[in-house]
C-alpha cells in the first residue's frame, strides 16, 4: 500500500513541478512567471519529499524532509514577494493584459514606502455624551 501512495505522491510532485516549468515559460510577465513558480514548484517538492520520507520509513528521514518542506513553504512566499516588489521598484512593465495596478499611485518611488490610505478614523468623544469618560 506505501508503494501506492509514493508512486502517487512522485508523480503529483513530478506533474507539479512540470507545470512550474512550462507556466514560467509560458507566462508573459515576472509577477505571473513568479506566481507558478512559487505555488506548484514548492507544492511538487512538498510532494516529493514526502514521498521520499514515506520510502525510507526512517524517523531521522522523516524530520529531515519535514524540515526541507517547512524551509520551502516559508521561504518561497517571502522570496517571491521581495522579487516581486524589486521588480516593481525598478519598473518591470506588466502585461499588457493587465486590468488593473493596485499599487498605482500608492508606492513612493523615493522613499520606497507605501502609502496606504487613511482608513481608520480617529474619533474624539463628545464630552457631553453620557458615555464620556471623567478623568477628574
Amino acid at each position: 500500500m506505501s508503494e501506492v501512495i509514493i508512486v502517487i505522491l512522485m508523480a503529483m510532485g513530478a506533474a507539479l513541478m512540470l507545470l512550474a516549468g512550462i507556466g514560467i515559460l509560458r507566462m508573459p510577465d515576472l509577477f505571473t512567471r513568479m506566481h507558478v513558480a512559487t505555488k506548484s514548484a514548492t507544492l511538487g517538492v512538498g510532494c516529493v519529499l514526502t514521498a521520499v520520507a514515506i520510502f525510507f520509513g526512517d524517523v531521522g528521514v522523516f524530520t529531515r524532509a519535514l524540515l526541507v518542506i517547512l524551509f520551502f513553504f516559508l521561504t518561497a512566499p517571502v522570496g517571491a514577494h521581495l522579487i516581486g516588489r524589486a521588480g516593481y521598484i525598478v519598473g518591470v512593465p506588466l502585461w499588457e493584459g493587465t486590468k488593473w495596478d493596485e499599487l498605482k499611485g500608492k508606492y513612493d518611488h523615493s522613499s520606497h514606502t507605501l502609502n496606504s490610505p487613511k482608513t481608520l478614523k480617529t474619533r474624539v468623544p463628545d464630552p457631553d455624551s453620557p458615555h464620556a469618560r471623567d478623568d477628574t
